[in-house]
């Protein structure tokens, strides 16, 4: 049974009107919980750093406090994408037909309820605005188109005159950016900052607020005060404010206990328990400086984000955004259901970046990679082909419409030989199998055994394997070319 989406409670309240000593007992946890947190704008004349942290000349450390916070699962999580923005940033633009092509598959893959939520795109070109249109123009409900924009009057409008509901600003939270980049104090940023925020407002559009830096930034000092008046400018304008919580740098940590700024259960707790931001409105956005950006995202949605952002292959500034595809997975994994995904289209869109966009995939890559369901060890093989669930992490031909296979090298064995042959067998649709002991697998063996005593040193290629096959079977001469 799922908990209740609004927490029921009743209230008791200080006698002596002391807000701060206000409490309620919520039916969700059974417990009486502390209510109302003043936390203030912390200003100061200089930045604060977290230099035992950051120290810039050492790896970034992790401290803990051994303070814990609950996990809360939000009733519904969702994807949202951003390989039309950030992932643009990292590499050669998009053609307008690609976009259209990437969206089409995007709105596939989320299935019927729409479980990849949002796209963002750039809107300043004539290029990003045909894309956009084009878009629009195929009538899906979802993924929903939205926009990333600078601070400007100029850019509100055209946002506006696009009919683009909702747009993302950038907001950024540490000191690092507000003192180091921009000049500013944290009082200042936050005045300018509410002031572009109110005239989005004022236009009728969903802003998404985008707290750059936020595993660096001064928590209660800034992120908690800053996301409580976003909070009341919503209220007040109708119109819920969303905050995107951006570990730019990835230094977010899943480890329990780990203390502010980068513990990523605890922003989002936080978030929700002291500024009051409903998990509807929360949003995780990771980058893999540190090969944490999967978990990082996993983690904000237990602890009650309900939407992570994410690019297709993880496509975006340095390292990387945490890869779409993942998530989908991590959610079937959560939840115990795709709820309507089609995971196959993930292979398509592999396939797209290779072949149509000339994007190198490596081949190891989970769920996309060539090789990322491919055994080259001859034991391996040997398992694959008694039973292929011994060494396949789960059926990669109905999930992802890929089948493990095998990479033929001097390593292979009879074994892999077969698996091999019987896969290619299999894709052309021919009804037959070999044994790893048949005539057939053998006499290919030794042509591979061949290559290998003569110093090769490299995996056999399908060509090569095509050409071995008519040799030794003629009869699958025609099949083979």
């Amino acid at each position: 049974m799922q908990k209740e989406t609004k927490k029921k409670t009743k209230r008791f309240h200080d006698v002596n009107g002391d807000r701060d000593g206000k409490i309620e007992f919520s039916e969700v946890t059974n417990l009486i919980e502390q209510s109302v947190h003043h936390y203030s704008l912390q200003d100061r004349e200089t930045p604060y750093l977290y230099r035992q942290l950051y120290s810039y000349d050492a790896v970034p450390r992790v401290s803990f406090n051994h303070r814990y916070v609950p996990m809360s699962m939000p009733d519904e999580i969702w994807i949202t994408d951003t390989t039309f923005r950030d992932g643009q940033q990292s590499r050669a633009p998009f053609t307008v037909d690609q976009i259209v092509d990437l969206f089409t598959m995007m709105h596939k893959l989320g299935g019927p309820k729409g479980l990849i939520r949002q796209t963002e795109f750039f809107v300043y070109t004539e290029k990003d605005r045909e894309a956009l249109a084009r878009c629009m123009d195929l009538g899906y409900a979802f993924p929903e188109i939205t926009s990333w924009i600078r601070a400007s009057t100029q850019d509100f409008q055209l946002v506006k005159s696009l009919g683009i509901k909702e747009t993302g600003v950038l907001v950024s939270c540490s000191d690092y950016h507000i003192y180091n980049k921009m000049g500013l104090t944290r009082a200042k940023a936050m005045d300018k900052y509410l002031g572009v925020v109110q005239e989005i407002l004022d236009m009728g559009i969903r802003p998404r607020c985008h707290f750059e830096d936020i595993t660096r930034a001064d928590f209660y000092g800034f992120v908690v005060p800053f996301a409580n008046e976003l909070r009341k400018l919503g209220e007040a304008a109708g119109i819920p404010v969303k905050i995107r919580a951006c570990d730019t740098m990835g230094y977010g940590v899943t480890y329990h206990g780990a203390a502010l700024p980068r513990s990523v259960s605890g922003i989002i707790y936080g978030l929700m328990h002291y500024a009051g931001i409903d998990s509807s409105m929360l949003e995780w956005h990771g980058h893999n400086d540190f090969y944490k950006v999967v978990p990082n995202a996993a983690t904000a949605w237990l602890y009650g984000a309900s939407s992570v952002n994410c690019s297709l292959l993880g496509i975006g500034e340095r390292t990387g955004n945490c890869p779409l595809e993942a998530m989908v997975m991590e959610y079937a994994s959560l939840r115990g259901t795709l709820d309507g995904m089609d995971p196959t289209v993930i292979t398509e869109i592999a396939r797209y970046f290779e072949n149509e966009i000339g994007y190198e995939i490596p081949p190891r890559t989970p769920f996309v990679g060539h090789d990322f369901n491919v055994t080259r060890a001859g034991i391996h093989a040997d398992g694959l082909l008694k039973d292929e669930e011994i060494y396949n992490i789960f059926n990669t031909q109905l999930i992802l419409n890929r089948p493990a296979s095998v990479a033929i090298d001097a390593h292979s064995g009879l074994a892999g030989i077969a698996h091999w042959l019987n896969a290619q067998l299999e894709e052309k649709g021919i009804d037959k199998t070999y044994g790893k002991r048949s005539s057939a697998v053998m006499k290919i063996k030794e042509l591979v055994d061949a290559q290998y005593a003569a110093g090769r040193n490299t995996t056999m290629s399908d060509m090569e394997l095509y050409a071995m096959v008519r040799q030794v079977i003629p009869a699958l001469a025609e099949r083979f070319k």
